[in-house]
């Protein structure tokens, strides 16, 4: 935990102080913020105030009173629930508004993790509770330099492995036949052989299955990969090293040659991810904040006006960080409005898709931003793949 870069934080956004509370492990952004070993039984309620100035406070229960031991302040103790309730009044006192994770509206819900209950009993005391939802994406989603690194490693071997996918997939339609579980399990192999790792394996979707953005390949339910089928391809990884950050794309292609139709969808879908890109690199150059709702209605702009806004069902992207779907701005202004800000030294990608009955596109990118720059990390698809 970095405590003066932490009340720095709360400063700069005129916040009184952050309350981190957990219990049963329902709060695993604390443990990570606070540096906390995930092993405690937690049977008990803690809290741990950080004001954004002076030093922290811990308050716990008798019976795991050494829980919070590792971090720097006072400690208070608790047992019966009047002495819980006294202790957080004193607590409190001399603070007004309070940082805890919760989102309104339950709107950032991926933050919003201490309990209605938990939130009645701050502001029964006359507290305002604020969301913590832009200190957890500059503490938990920003990157430092050495975690950029791990990124751009995991591209190169991505980019390349992606690739060599094509080919294999090309391959093997001419010699015998494939399916589409077999070149996810092919992406695995060369994976292990890489030193990445991954919390789920790639999608590999072919025709109607690509119009299902969340589709899994199984072993039980075979799918074979033939001349002339469109076939998307996305992947996600990050090296086998402490603290490394993903790389995640998505590409497509056809066996053979694609059709018109295949073209015509690809062109608005990579149109529309070139307008999000654009969208970020002309605010970050020209120093202007920008927010992720921003990103995602210039992307849905752009496909709505060809026509095909139904078809774009999701968010236009997602934070990256040690998780694939880490805790920073989302490109979102479908599932949420996403107020916050795209922070310096944050990574996400831009993922529109299209999504007919009979294939699907979607083509993704991942930008990093610099407090003065903003670019794409990878390699960009301008044209569907030739299998």
């Amino acid at each position: 935990m970095d405590l003066s870069a932490i009340q720095k934080a709360l400063r700069e956004r005129s916040i009184d102080a952050w309350l981190f509370y957990d219990h049963h492990h329902r709060d695993p952004i604390a443990y990570r913020v606070l540096g906390l070993p995930d092993g405690l039984m937690v049977t008990r309620r803690w809290f741990y105030l950080i004001p954004a100035k002076g030093e922290p406070t811990k308050l716990v229960h008798k019976i795991e009173a050494g829980h919070l031991d590792t971090l720097p302040g006072t400690k208070c103790l608790y047992s019966g629930w009047q002495e819980l309730f006294d202790s957080m009044k004193g607590l409190l006192a001399s603070h007004r508004d309070i940082a805890m994770q919760y989102s309104p509206n339950n709107l950032v819900f991926t933050i919003s993790l201490v309990d209605a209950g938990t939130v009645d009993l701050i502001r029964g005391l006359g507290k305002n509770v604020v969301s913590s939802q832009d200190l957890i994406a500059q503490f938990e989603a920003t990157l430092n330099d050495a975690q950029i690194g791990t990124h751009f490693a995991a591209r190169d071997i991505i980019d390349k492995v992606t690739a060599e996918a094509f080919q294999e997939i090309g391959r093997r339609v001419r010699n015998g036949g494939t399916q589409e579980h077999e070149i996810q399990q092919w992406f695995m192999e060369a994976f292990q052989r890489e030193n990445m790792v991954t919390d789920d394996p790639p999608i590999v979707a072919v025709n109607a299955n690509s119009g299902n953005p969340h589709y899994e390949p199984s072993a039980k339910h075979p799918v074979p990969i033939r001349e002339g089928d469109f076939v998307l391809l996305d992947v996600w990884a990050k090296k086998n090293t402490p603290g490394a950050v993903y790389y995640d794309i998505t590409w497509t292609g056809v066996v053979g040659k694609p059709s018109d139709r295949h073209r015509e969808i690809f062109k608005i879908v990579s149109e529309g991810r070139d307008v999000g890109v654009k969208t970020v690199l002309d605010a970050v150059s020209a120093g202007r904040p920008i927010a992720g709702w921003e990103v995602d209605r210039a992307v849905r702009g752009h496909i709505r006006k060809a026509g095909y806004g139904e078809y774009f069902i999701h968010r236009t992207g997602h934070s990256i960080g040690t998780e694939v779907h880490a805790n920073g701005a989302n490109m979102d202004d479908l599932e949420i409005h996403d107020e916050r800000r795209i922070l310096p030294n944050s990574c996400f990608s831009i993922e529109p898709g299209i999504y007919l009955p009979e294939f699907g596109v979607r083509s993704e990118v991942n930008v990093l931003v610099r407090p003065d720059r903003a670019e794409v990390t990878g390699k960009i698809q301008h044209e569907i793949v030739t299998i």
